[in-house]
């Protein structure tokens, strides 16, 4: 079996960062692990996932045309570091996992929020599944809907890249090297979405619930926990899926 971490498996991510991290890791592996991957197998593949976590995180964002903004005086911190373990039903510390607000940057002539995932294996899972796993996001700075969407992955030995620039109109081309991504106005990825509940005014205890074409998963939810500081920090998240339950719990912050 194989374990994950991580947006949606997100802390989905969003809490939709984490399950997808947990939900994509739990596919079977290669029959073997040192044959390469073609490049368009590769592109396929990257594409898939990634596609399947901006759709996860679709589902749980405000469905209007336009998105609300988040409460003013609550902005992320560029530079914010967020370090979490992993524990997975009865093993602990499989897995650790570090949430990065990089920077605030002008993107396609938008302010934008740079947003990072990283994720790694422990000892002793990663001497059978040695994980890197790399997630970056861009996201507008008023609602945090996603621009753009990267996936790097290096998962035993094999590494596969995507790049999903977001389009609400189809109208937009993607550059050479990105897939175009035609989702609803509105739409936050795993990342995205994890800082914008961060960002409503929610109580300290969020219960997530996780739909498949519309129909709510019964074997599937989340309980996501925030501090209550200034930067409602996610400390803790409790997560219930098909295979395995799991705890996403924060260690250090700076």
């Amino acid at each position: 079996m194989t374990l994950g971490i991580a947006a949606v498996a997100a802390l989905g991510c969003a809490a939709g960062t984490f399950y997808w991290l947990h939900a994509r890791l739990d596919q079977p592996a290669p029959a073997v692990a040192s044959e390469e991957l073609s490049g368009s197998d590769k592109t396929h593949l990257a594409d898939k996932n990634a596609t399947a976590a901006v759709e996860a995180a679709s589902a749980s964002a405000v469905a209007d045309k336009a998105a609300p903004p988040i409460v003013a005086g609550q902005a992320l911190r560029a530079g914010e570091a967020l370090d979490y373990t992993a524990n997975v039903s009865k093993l602990s510390n499989v897995a650790n996992l570090t949430l990065r607000v990089v920077d605030r940057r002008d993107f396609l002539g938008k302010s934008a929020w740079h947003l990072q995932a990283l994720a790694h294996t422990e000892n002793p899972l990663r001497m059978v599944f040695e994980l890197d796993d790399q997630f970056d996001s861009y996201s507008d700075v008023g609602t945090l809907t996603s621009l753009q969407y990267e996936m790097h992955l290096n998962e035993r030995g094999q590494k596969v890249e995507s790049v999903q620039r977001m389009t609400a109109t189809g109208n937009e081309p993607a550059p050479a090297n990105a897939t175009a991504a035609r989702v609803l106005p509105g739409t936050r990825d795993p990342l995205g979405m994890m800082h914008y509940l961060r960002n409503v005014d929610w109580p300290s205890r969020i219960d997530v619930r996780v739909f498949d074409n519309g129909v709510e998963m019964k074997d599937a939810s989340f309980i996501l926990y925030l501090a209550n500081n200034a930067a409602r920090t996610p400390v803790l998240l409790e997560a219930t899926m098909p295979f395995a339950t799991a705890r996403v719990e924060l260690i250090k912050a700076k």
